[in-house]
């Protein structure tokens, strides 16, 4: 009966959702008829929304590249390939691949969004290289589903956006005054429930998804590439240079001098540039020479092409989202004040979280989306006597909940794989109605 659901789930994913860039369009669209209808603004004002804040991602476009590129440059090391390859030794059947490359990746995504979204597609990799008969398909979006619980983890961008109480009160339209450690949010019963929860359950779920094997989708390992680098002859002064253990060792130990020197001085927090500078320099150490780093890195930049087209896109609907009429209100504040008016004490952070849910369709970045609801949610919280941190992390959770089926955050697994969202996403269907039914349990009980 799974089975069936499951198979029904992607045939109709494979038939009727388009390529990502298209689906962002068809977004575009929707987000612009809702804005003109809901908030009363002309297409015209809207469209200026839309193409105001249509560059307003390119940084962060850069750091996603780069998370795909210095990850998968990094992983066609010889000795980050022999990690990969042991732990995928490890599975000895197609129910093993997926449970072991959804674990992994869970568990990575939890202790970092970025480490862990390239790990695991990388992991999933090379499971399809070394385990016969298992689902290509189904190794990716389980590895892309440990996505999932980054936001309650230890690089959740709101559990971190509240334990620093910088601008706090301002983003929080005075809600919040003083910071919320992240004893009450990360690692509170609640949240920890969740995670724990998933990272033990989901692993078992997303290995019952499994084909029967006539519906087996399986890759052949040639296909996948070795990943062997170019050797250079060494003839000339520049291929020496370009060789040269001298000079690749003195940028080594720059790189990793400050990267020592960070952690001395900031802790265990991983955000995405200290996250690209590690990859950048261990893949760099790892290949031995800068010319081999300069051969991955070429190869690795091939799959970043959805991510250049696509993010400039989002952030023109994220424009478009918090773009205020004349009365100061927005899109995404009608429906988040939507919500807000059904609630009960009881019922609130479960609405919070479903409608965080939404407003990630549409806004899909962890920040963005405390931008846009942290103002509306966390008054209305305290108004009904529900603790902040509670607030806060429905917000977090529905945030990363619809993120198994929205493509924009996929694009950089999707690229290492050499796949579309739709080989993908039917089965993130069933990660996302599992979690959901998880987050939703865990807002109640606690």
């Amino acid at each position: 009966m799974f089975k069936k659901f499951t198979n029904g789930c992607v045939t109709i994913v494979n038939k009727y959702l388009p390529d990502p860039f298209l689906f962002a369009v068809i977004l575009t669209f929707i987000v612009l008829i809702l804005g003109f209808i809901l908030t009363g603004q002309s297409p015209m004002a809207m469209i200026q929304h839309w193409a105001g804040g249509f560059w307003n991602l390119l940084a962060f476009s850069m750091q996603m590249v780069l998370i795909l590129v210095t990850g998968s440059a990094m992983a066609q090391a010889p000795v980050f390939k022999k990690i990969l390859k042991g732990i995928a030794g490890l599975a000895k059947t197609p129910g093993s691949a997926i449970l072991i490359t959804t674990f992994v990746a869970t568990f990575a995504c939890w202790i970092n969004w970025g480490f862990g979204l390239i790990i695991g597609a990388l992991l999933a990799k090379e499971m399809a290289r070394q385990v016969k008969g298992v689902d290509y398909r189904l190794l990716i979006a389980s590895a892309y589903s440990g996505f999932i619980v980054w936001h309650g983890g230890l690089s959740g961008s709101v559990p971190l956006k509240v334990a620093t109480v910088a601008g706090l009160e301002t983003a929080t339209a005075g809600a919040l005054t003083e910071a919320i450690p992240t004893s009450l949010t990360i690692f509170s019963p609640l949240n920890l429930f969740i995670s724990i929860v998933i990272l033990v359950v989901m692993p078992f779920v997303t290995r019952a998804m499994h084909p029967v094997p006539e519906k087996t989708v399986t890759v052949d390992p040639a296909l996948l590439g070795t990943d062997e680098i170019m050797e250079h002859p060494k003839d000339t002064p520049a291929d020496k240079m370009e060789n040269s253990k001298i000079i690749w060792g003195l940028l080594v130990v720059m790189g990793y001098a400050y990267i020592i020197y960070y952690f001395s001085q900031n802790g265990f927090k991983l955000g995405l540039n200290i996250v690209n500078f590690i990859f950048m320099f261990t893949g760099i150490l790892l290949h031995g020479t800068l010319r081999r780093y300069i051969d991955a890195v070429i190869e690795a930049v091939k799959g970043s092409a959805g991510i250049i087209l696509q993010f400039p896109f989002y952030a023109g609907i994220m424009g478009m989202m918090v773009g205020k009429n004349v009365a100061g209100a927005s899109l995404a504040g009608v429906i988040s004040n939507g919500f807000v008016s059904i609630s009960t004490v009881t019922t609130f952070p479960v609405f919070t979280f479903l409608s965080a849910g939404i407003v990630n369709f549409f806004v899909p970045s962890g920040g963005g989306q405390w931008a846009v609801q942290a103002p509306i949610m966390m008054p209305a919280g305290n108004a009904l006597g529900v603790p902040a941190a509670k607030t806060a992390m429905a917000i977090a959770w529905g945030d990363a909940w619809t993120n198994m089926i929205q493509p924009f955050w996929a694009l950089p697994a999707l690229g290492i794989a050499g796949l579309g969202a739709r080989d993908i996403m039917g089965y993130c269907v069933i990660t996302l109605l599992f979690g959901g039914l998880v987050m939703i349990a865990g807002f109640l009980i606690f």
